[in-house]
């Protein structure tokens, strides 16, 4: 019997393995694969892009090198006094949003890549950037956040009222929910303003009224019946019923006033004769990193990278530039 085959039996198996190993290469080749860099503000492989940024205090357009820029979202978004690792994990989500930003959407101010306006984007204060927040940014230099390959929402916020929300939840988000957010336990340090962790909010029927109006509702002339038809997994509103309409929780806090509604974590409504009290806990819409979460686990010894895979699940982060 010729050598070859006596072996002609296995090649079925053999051919199974092979194809296996290749499988695996390509796929390990796949997942360590990093998104583009927007053509836009591309200066090249590996290298650091530079923006154009809509300054709305200055009331014009600056070209900046990205960093810069993350660093003055970083002082806005955080104290400067901050723990190294809470700051560290915030700026990747920052350097995150706006790569996010310019690859999918176009700014409201002509010619510009981004703006300081928090209302487009990220909250900006170049006069709080300290050295704290450089070198915050600078040890997570060209870091983001990734899942599957593509760059993930990277949604933050203040105070999670001791559990973060899913996107539809917390933001009445209409796509697919998002495979790497999650309702998760997040430990929000008592360090936190009182205010923050547990609030109270008080509106004239009047507002609550107009609200939902805004939001194309109609509730009728002075309704008695105010109540969360629909929480979500962390306990937020997700359908608040005003009389006759019922609105989206997010959707109403946005009308109502964010600031003064802080969440949608509404532990209790009180209506009387004029006026709508809402207790409740946290400070924002309680979806992706809580700061204050990032606050506490920083100060346990906790990493960036660790802080950030935390509150998203099963990503990774990849460095875009040197």
């Amino acid at each position: 019997m010729p050598m070859l085959d006596k072996y002609k039996k296995y090649w079925p198996v053999g051919l199974v393995v092979l194809a296996l190993v290749a499988a695996g290469i390509i796929f390990t080749a796949t997942q360590q694969r990093t998104p583009e860099i927007p053509p836009e503000i591309s200066r090249g492989e590996g290298q650091e892009p530079v923006l154009k940024v809509y300054d709305v205090e200055a009331e014009k357009i600056r070209e900046m090198r990205f960093e810069e820029y993350v660093a003055g979202v970083l002082a806005g978004e955080m104290l400067n006094d901050w723990p190294e690792e809470a700051l560290a994990a915030q700026a990747i989500l920052a350097r995150t949003f706006a790569l996010k930003f310019i690859a999918e959407k176009e700014s409201r101010y002509e010619g510009a890549h981004i703006s300081t306006d928090i209302e487009e984007a990220q909250a900006w204060n170049a006069a709080a950037v300290n050295d704290r927040i450089w070198e915050a940014v600078e040890r997570t230099r060209g870091k983001v956040a990734v899942y599957r390959n593509k760059l993930i929402n990277a949604w933050f916020h203040a105070h999670a009222g001791g559990e973060t929300a899913t996107a539809r939840e917390g933001l009445n988000w209409k796509d697919r929910e998002p495979p790497y957010i999650q309702s998760i336990e997040s430990p929000d340090s008592d360090q936190a303003p009182p205010d923050d962790a547990n609030w109270t909010a008080t509106f004239s029927k009047s507002q609550v009224v107009e609200a939902v109006r805004q939001l194309g509702g109609d509730p009728g002339g002075n309704p008695d019946r105010i109540e969360v038809t629909k929480r979500g997994p962390s306990g937020r509103a997700m359908r608040i019923r005003v009389g006759d309409a019922e609105v989206a929780g997010a959707d109403f806090r946005i009308a109502l006033g964010s600031a003064e509604l802080k969440s949608t974590k509404i532990e209790s409504i009180e209506v009387t004769e004029d006026q709508v009290t809402f207790r409740g806990s946290g400070f924002g819409h309680g979806v992706g990193m809580s700061q204050w979460g990032a606050f506490e686990m920083a100060n346990q010894g906790t990493s960036a990278e660790d802080i950030v895979r935390y509150y998203f699940n099963n990503i990774r982060i990849v460095k875009l530039w040197d």
